[in-house]
């Protein structure tokens, strides 16, 4: 039979019965997202969560994540003990069929967990398919028994291999590079955000961090201990620790209603933004639903009972609306579900109806009570509200000028923008760049067909200290409006985004490689974060990165991207190698610009994502705010060295 009358033939040959873990090999960002930075951090917390489920249920109080000097990661906890007896359904110990079987798991038995974290029941074993090698260790009625696998496929039967008075559970697994090419490499910072995130979830609980591939100073491995007494509310004073309260403390509260556990803490700060963090079962949903909507229905409703009964709205001339009430507020929401629901595959939306109700009574209970025992913090919030208010109409104005046709412009984009003559948005993209002198660079140097060039002029606004309706008067922040086709206010929600026009599907920020240029790209990346966090969420922010030097001698020339690239470059061309450093765009010709920064085939473009929300929000207010020492502490840190030009 011919190949062509092959592939036509489709009966029961072509379907494929995948055995044990194979199907998680095959398709592994259907349970951990992604193959890359993110999806190789994911594994971490899946390990993590089943200790904690142990945690919650009252069994467990601490857990050590460490990261290996070879990339391999061990978590422990001083738990029950992951069970070693022999299942009588599978016939082998109930720790080979937790670790190689997906949907296994005490996760299902309504009696061994109330409530757990993570995803249900496809934990440890999706991480043992990914891994190149595992290994468990069972600290459990006195003996220590152990398992390794490779690929998900057990070594050898569970074996003991000693005595022990310690209970609980070890795992250490490294990685499969086969299913990880990108990298193999754990970032500690990225992973002690979430386990600091964790143990403020989940208080009174230790977990610690150490990172065996760093020794500090004093000889010790680099490390932190995640400890919270009061959970939500140290969480919320470390998120907003550099803002300024408004009122004298956190409004907080914990209680269990009609059977779902509710935790709540928030706080009004002297912002324009507001900031709504919302967890089920630990994981966040940055998505909302049914909790958040809860949250922001008993919120309104309680404020705006108050506000009447106190007669300070009686001189306003105009309707307050709901956004009133959340405007300079950072709350955080745990809601722990026994069978949450999600909506959409990425497990951030919840769906569970019942749990409206549930946070609505205990947000009102809560801020009820607060509001009578606090009548100045009460008096406080309702002022804010009616700024809120009254700047909420400046705004309305200001951004009707973002997108009113006047007599002198016309319907058209900005003057400035030299638009591309392709159409079709997902093959467009547009460069936002610092100053007019690059910005003629660049349009000389740009491919005209798809690709568009915005100049900037200068600093733009830093939208963290402003108020919305300054942020929309200022002529720089209307033109990218008007440039990316996105207005504000869709039918469902006066005011989202509304991304139904946008003209690019790659923004790219591109700035000069000096202090300078670092900065605008913070203030343009503020902006984004603060008034179009759907392009950021969509993955269409990126920033360009052009190169620091030129490395030249005769005919040969190569551009290097940092010192250590153009040393090994000086050593390849020999003496009489001459070096120019690029302090900014305008240096370059247009050839040179289109070679190293814009042209698709060689180009690397930095795209911008959100890994945590809360993480983000608490870095670009303490970047981008007032108080100058965390500032200073992060820059410090994450500086790893500067070359001043003196």
């Amino acid at each position: 039979m011919s190949e062509e009358q092959n592939k036509g033939n489709y009966g029961a040959d072509q379907i494929q019965a995948l055995e044990g873990m194979e199907h998680v090999r095959m398709r592994p960002s259907m349970y951990i997202g992604d193959v890359g930075v993110r999806g190789l951090h994911h594994l971490v917390y899946e390990v993590v969560d089943n200790s904690i489920d142990e945690a919650m249920g009252g069994y467990c109080d601490t857990v050590n994540v460490w990261i290996n000097e070879d990339n391999s990661i061990t978590v422990t906890d001083n738990g029950r003990g992951i069970p070693v007896d022999i299942h009588k359904k599978e016939g082998v110990s109930a720790l080979e069929v937790v670790m190689t079987k997906i949907g296994a798991g005490g996760k299902f038995d309504k009696d061994s967990y109330k409530v757990s974290g993570g995803l249900h029941g496809v934990g440890v074993s999706v991480v043992n398919a990914l891994s190149g090698a595992l290994k468990a260790t069972v600290y459990r009625e006195g003996k220590i028994y152990e398992q390794e696998y490779e690929r998900g496929k057990s070594m050898y039967p569970v074996k003991s291999v000693g005595t022990t008075d310690f209970r609980g559970t070890m795992v250490t697994f490294k990685p499969d590079h086969e299913i990880f090419q990108q990298t193999l490499e754990f970032n500690y910072d990225t992973l002690a955000n979430r386990l600091r995130e964790l143990s403020y979830l989940n208080k009174g609980l230790t977990i610690t961090i150490e990172d065996k591939r760093v020794t500090e100073e004093d000889g010790t491995f680099k490390g932190e201990t995640f400890h919270s007494k009061e959970g939500l509310k140290e969480f919320i004073r470390f998120l907003d620790g550099n803002r300024e309260m408004l009122i004298g403390d956190v409004i907080s509260m914990e209680g269990e209603k009609n059977g779902i556990p509710v935790e709540v803490a928030m706080v009004y700060n002297t912002s324009y933004t507001e900031n709504l963090h919302s967890y089920v079962n630990n994981i966040n949903t940055h998505e909302g639903g049914t909790h958040l909507s809860g949250f922001r229905r008993g919120l309104t409703n309680t404020l705006k009972k108050y506000a009447d009964a106190s007669g300070m709205l009686d001189k306003l001339k105009f309707d307050i609306a709901g956004d009133d009430f959340r405007e300079g507020l950072t709350a955080i929401i745990s809601v722990k579900v026994g069978e949450p629901q999600f909506e959409g595959q990425t497990k951030t939306k919840l769906g569970n109806r019942e749990v409206t109700s549930a946070v609505s009574q205990a947000v009102s209970e809560m801020l009820e009570n607060y509001l009578e025992e606090n009548p100045i913090d009460a008096k406080v919030i309702v002022q804010k509200v009616i700024l809120a208010a009254t700047a909420r109409h400046a705004a309305r104005k200001a951004r009707e000028m973002v997108q009113r046709k006047t007599v002198m412009s016309g319907g058209g984009l900005p003057g400035k923008l030299s638009d591309c003559s392709e159409q079709d948005p997902e093959k467009c993209e547009v460069f936002l760049v610092e100053g007019d002198s690059a910005g003629g660079t660049a349009k000389q140097g740009r491919d005209r067909k798809f690709q568009a060039i915005l100049p900037l002029r200068g600093k733009i606004l830093n939208v963290e200290k402003a108020m919305q309706h300054k942020v929309f008067e200022n002529e720089e922040i209307r033109n990218i409006f008007t440039a990316l086709g996105v207005t504000i206010g869709t039918e469902e929600d006066s005011k989202a985004l509304n991304l139904s026009k946008l003209r690019y599907h790659k923004v790219v920020i591109m700035c000069d490689a000096d202090v300078d240029g670092s900065h605008i790209s913070t203030l343009i990346l503020t902006f984004f974060f603060r008034y179009m966090k759907e392009l950021v969420e969509k993955g269409y922010v990126y920033i360009a990165t052009p190169p620091l030097y030129l490395v030249k001698k005769g005919a040969k020339k190569q551009y290097a991207w940092n010192d250590a690239e153009r040393d090994t470059f000086m050593k390849e061309f020999g003496d009489g190698s001459k070096i120019q450093r690029y302090k900014g765009l305008g240096e370059m010709n247009a050839e040179q610009l289109w070679d190293t920064t814009m042209n698709p085939d060689f180009r690397t473009l930095r795209q911008v994502v959100i890994n945590s929300g809360a993480e983000a929000d608490r870095v670009f207010s303490m970047l981008m705010g007032d108080e100058v020492p965390p500032r200073r502490e992060f820059i410090e840190k994450n500086a790893v060295y500067a070359n001043i030009d003196a």
